[in-house]
């Protein structure tokens, strides 16, 4: 919702400045500068990002105008699972794990957290974790490195688009020029129709600079700023599951493993440390 009121705020402000100077916002609609600047700027964007790399930016530019990041009540909820989880592990055997791991659909520990199974890419993340530890194909030591490996590389994925879009925000000032440019050789021919005729043409090409600025610094830079954050925050919540169930295999209690976990949490997000082991403690587990 905050992105849609930056965008209100940055029409809004421009315009509401430019008819305070006495412009007519209308003079600025010329649909030729428009179709030029766009359509170039689509046209860099097909020619620079392979087709899965657009329906992820796609997706991702959905989620920072309509989605929702994780906060304080989903980082306690996660907290909450991973305990349970562990509880299962210390009280009854690794091997109790097996049947939430690889039934997750039947769990009833996951089936208690819909917000966190509804997600693929966290679920399958805590279960590529949690499978090598009961399994015990690695070593406890080496099981941070393994899902760190994994981890560094969804964030150098969830990156593709932010690259793209940093590319073309960059690039539209010099489209909005190409535009200008355009502008001024049709301004050229027209010079024998009279000095009216010519300063509405040079207006058009006017135009075709600042939409190419407006757009790049209003829009498209800032877009890409916003989905950057985005990542860091998907980032975030998977680190907690990594920091959580590395410390759990090394063989750290799991009200400690989970307060590692809290830890490492942005203060932004981060549940009280009173509060969740009060709530760890008076849960009941072991099933």
């Amino acid at each position: 919702m905050l992105i849609l009121i930056g965008i209100v705020i940055v029409i809004g402000s421009t315009l509401g400045g430019f008819m305070l100077a006495g412009g007519n916002p209308v003079v600025l609609l010329h649909l030729s500068e428009f179709v030029v600047i766009l359509g170039i700027a689509l046209g860099v964007l097909v020619i620079a990002s392979p087709a899965h790399v657009m329906k992820e930016m796609i997706h991702k530019i959905q989620l920072a105008a309509f989605g929702k990041t994780a906060g304080k009540s989903d980082y306690f909820d996660l907290l909450k699972m991973l305990y349970e989880i562990f509880m299962v592990g210390r009280r009854n055997g690794l091997i109790a794990l097996e049947e939430h791991v690889m039934t997750p659909g039947q769990s009833s520990i996951f089936k208690k957290y819909p917000v966190f199974t509804a997600n693929k890419e966290r679920m399958e993340f805590l279960l590529n974790g949690v499978k090598p530890v009961i399994d015990g194909k690695i070593k406890p030591d080496q099981l941070e490195e393994l899902m760190s490996a994994e981890l560094n590389a969804k964030a150098e994925e969830n990156g593709h688009p932010v690259h793209v879009l940093q590319m073309v925000g960059d690039s539209l000032p010099a489209i909005g020029i190409v535009a200008a440019v355009l502008g001024i050789i049709n301004t050229m021919g027209a010079i024998s129709a009279g000095p009216e005729a010519v300063g509405e043409k040079v207006a058009a090409a006017l135009t075709g600079t600042l939409l190419g600025i407006f757009v790049a610094y209003g829009f498209v830079l800032p877009l890409a700023n916003r989905i950057t954050f985005m990542n860091q925050t998907d980032s975030q919540y998977l680190r907690c599951i990594l920091v959580a169930v590395a410390s759990f295999a090394k063989g750290l209690a799991p009200l400690t493993a989970v307060e590692i976990a809290r830890r490492s949490l942005d203060s932004s997000v981060q549940p009280s440390g009173e509060e969740l082991e009060t709530t760890l403690k008076g849960m009941p587990t072991g099933r």
